[in-house]
C-alpha cells in the first residue's frame, strides 16, 4: 500500500475492500502472527492456571511526543496494567477509531510503534477493531487495548496485603511523560530535551517475582501520578503511609518546569515508572534486583506504611516539616496517556 498522500477514508471502515486493503496493507504485516492469519473474528489462545486481564484507552494529543507516541504507549501501558497483577504478559488485542483525514503514513508509523513494541515485551496482539469517524472527531486516531497474561506470583499481588511496616520502593525519577507531552502539545522550546519515561516495567517486575522478593503490591504511575497510587493503596489497604520528599527523585529539568507552571511532580503522570510494597526483610535485596534493569536502575526505598487513617498519606521534608498528600480533584495535566 503506497502512503503518499493518502488518507483514512470513512469507506475504511465500511468492512469491505477498503478496509480490507487497510488491513492487509498496515496491520497485519506489521502484527504478524498465526492468530491474525486466521482472520477470524477472534483469538483462540491457550491460557493454563489463573489469568489476569486488563483493559485501557489512549486518547493523549499529540500523538508523538519527545520519547515515545501513542502506539508504543498504548502496548507499554497494557503490559505494565498486567505486570502490576504479577502475571507475565502474552496477549494484546488493538481497537483502533481512526478519524477522516487522518495520513496514511502517520496510521503506519503508529503501528509500527506498537509493533516494535510488542515485540520488545514479547507480547503478540492477536486480534482488534476498526473504525473510522467524520472528519474532527477523534484527533486523528485512539487506541483501545485489552491484555492477557499468567499470573506468575506465588501470593496475591493486591493493596489486601499491604501491612503496617511494609516498604515502599519506587522504581526511578518521576515526572517526565507529562512533561513531555505538555512540551510538545504547547510546542515549548526547553532549553534540554525531557523525554517520556514510557517503557515495559514487565522485566524488573517479573525479576523480582522469580527472585523470591515477598511483593505484596505493585502500583503504576500513570494519571494522578505518585500521589494517587500512594492514596489508592493506602484507602484499599486500610494504613497510612508516610514517604521521604528528599528521596524521591526528580531531575532538574523536570522540577525546574513544574515550579515554573506551578504543578507538583508528585502528581504528574508517568508511563514508565511504577511502586513495590515489600516486607522490610526483602528491601535490600529487591532494590538490587530493581536496579539491574535500565527501566527501574535508580530505584529507591521512600517510605512506609504505618497504623494509621486509611488514605492518609503524608510526606516529610528535608527539613523536617511535614504534608498531606492527596489526589487532585481533577487532572492536572489532561490527555496526557
Amino acid at each position: 500500500m503506497n502512503d503518499d498522500h493518502e488518507v483514512v477514508k470513512i469507506a475504511h471502515g465500511g468492512g469491505g475492500r477498503a478496509m480490507a486493503q487497510l488491513l492487509d496493507g498496515i496491520f497485519r504485516p506489521a502484527f504478524d502472527n498465526p492468530w491474525l492469519a486466521r482472520q477470524h473474528d477472534g483469538a483462540v489462545v491457550d491460557m493454563p492456571g489463573a489469568m489476569a486481564f486488563t483493559t485501557d484507552s489512549y486518547v493523549v494529543r499529540p500523538l508523538f511526543f519527545p520519547g515515545s507516541d501513542i502506539g508504543t504507549m498504548a502496548v507499554h501501558g497494557t503490559v505494565n496494567d498486567l505486570a502490576m497483577c504479577g502475571a507475565r504478559p502474552q496477549y494484546l488485542s488493538a481497537g483502533f477509531i481512526l478519524e477522516e483525514g487522518l495520513p496514511l503514513a502517520t496510521l503506519r508509523r503508529v503501528v509500527d510503534s506498537m509493533a516494535a513494541a510488542a515485540l520488545e515485551a514479547g507480547v503478540q496482539i492477536v486480534t482488534g477493531d476498526l473504525k473510522v469517524v467524520e472528519r474532527g472527531k477523534a484527533d486523528g486516531l485512539y487506541i483501545n487495548t485489552a491484555g492477557v497474561g499468567r499470573v506468575v506470583a506465588p501470593q496475591p499481588v493486591a493493596p489486601a496485603r499491604v501491612r503496617p511496616g511494609d516498604r515502599i520502593l519506587l522504581s526511578g525519577d518521576l515526572g517526565r511523560h507529562g512533561v513531555a507531552v505538555m512540551t510538545a502539545r504547547e510546542k515549548l522550546d526547553l532549553e534540554s530535551a525531557i523525554e517520556s519515561d514510557c517503557a515495559s516495567v514487565a522485566p524488573p517486575v517479573l525479576a523480582l517475582l522469580e527472585a523470591g522478593v515477598d511483593v505484596h503490591c505493585l502500583r503504576d504511575l500513570t494519571r494522578g501520578g505518585l500521589a494517587s497510587a500512594l492514596v489508592e493503596v493506602s484507602e484499599s489497604a486500610g494504613v497510612a503511609a508516610e514517604i521521604r520528599e528528599a528521596d524521591i527523585p526528580v531531575r532538574e529539568d523536570v522540577s525546574a518546569f513544574c515550579e515554573l507552571l506551578g504543578l507538583d511532580p508528585l502528581h504528574v503522570a508517568n508511563e514508565g515508572r511504577f511502586i513495590a510494597v515489600v516486607a522490610e526483610p526483602d528491601v535490600a535485596r529487591a532494590v538490587d534486583v530493581l536496579r539491574r534493569y535500565p527501566v527501574s536502575e535508580a530505584a529507591v526505598e521512600i517510605g512506609h506504611f504505618v497504623q494509621g487513617a486509611a488514605g492518609l498519606v503524608t510526606a516529610s521534608s528535608m527539613i523536617g516539616a511535614s504534608r498531606v498528600i492527596d489526589r487532585l480533584s481533577g487532572e492536572q495535566l489532561p490527555r496526557i496517556c
